[in-house]
């Protein structure tokens, strides 16, 4: 009786510890597989890239979007830089990349970069560097003579809002512009009103309102002569500036 009992404690014993090996191994694969799932590694059919991005100050750029567009098979991969202005992708060789950066909202072309397609594997590092730059919103349209914006302008403003949300800290000003047909001084509030309806628009995407300034020129700053209809056009605008 005595014996029955201690060889069933025993049994006991032995399936705990067995328990007990199998939750560690199954906790180490786990605690593995996140460990490798933290970064890239290059492989036979695609390179690594690091991707570094800083102002010209060589200051981090947090957010940053960045577009690899291949020339070959036209498959356009993005990234979006972490904190630290740093981001990695893996690039399928055999191909070459246009590297465009997002200048606000708008994609600009920074270099070209060529990915061969040889045995091996293959890491690369690109820096980056840019500070961004007044931009127009070229879709961004208003009704004629009005300040209510056209349904066709959602889109970029979309956009802007999307790339306002992923640079947490920036803050930017909404400009209004106008030809100079008209006074002056209607030319003036009209621009206000413009800038102001597109502030809005973004404070109701959810962009808080201390992040966006709202300012009209009026005909003050052209960028064209307005003696011709394209001219005129071209001096109709809203443009977005970076304070920060």
């Amino acid at each position: 009786m005595y014996k029955s009992c201690f060889s069933f404690s025993n049994q006991q014993l032995i399936l705990k510890k067995t328990i007990m090996k199998t939750i560690l191994l199954l906790a180490f694969t786990i605690l593995f597989s996140i460990s490798n799932a933290q970064g890239y590694k290059a492989t036979e059919t695609e390179a690594l890239l690091n991707v570094l991005v800083t102002d010209f100050s060589d200051n981090p750029r947090a957010g940053e979007k960045i577009i690899f567009a291949a020339n070959k098979s036209k498959q356009n991969i993005a990234i979006v830089t972490n904190a630290t202005g740093r981001a990695q992708l893996l690039l399928p060789k055999g191909d070459i990349y246009d590297v465009r950066y997002q200048n606000i909202s708008k994609d600009v072309k920074y270099t070209q970069i060529e990915v061969p397609n040889k045995p091996g594997l293959f890491t690369f590092d690109l820096n980056i560097k840019f500070e961004p730059s007044t931009i127009t919103l070229d879709n961004v349209l208003f009704d004629s003579g009005k300040s209510s914006l056209k349904a066709v302008s959602y889109n970029e403003l979309n956009e802007l809002v999307t790339v306002m949300k992923n640079k947490k800290n920036m803050k930017i000003e909404i400009a209004g512009h106008t030809d100079n047909v008209g006074s002056k001084e209607n030319n003036l509030i009209l621009s206000q009103n413009r800038a102001e309806t597109v502030k809005a628009y973004l404070i109701k995407k959810g962009i808080q309102a201390g992040r966006v300034k709202a300012i009209g020129y009026g005909d003050t700053q052209p960028v064209e002569y307005n003696t011709t209809t394209e001219g005129k056009a071209r001096n109709r605008r809203t443009e977005v500036r970076v304070l920060k």
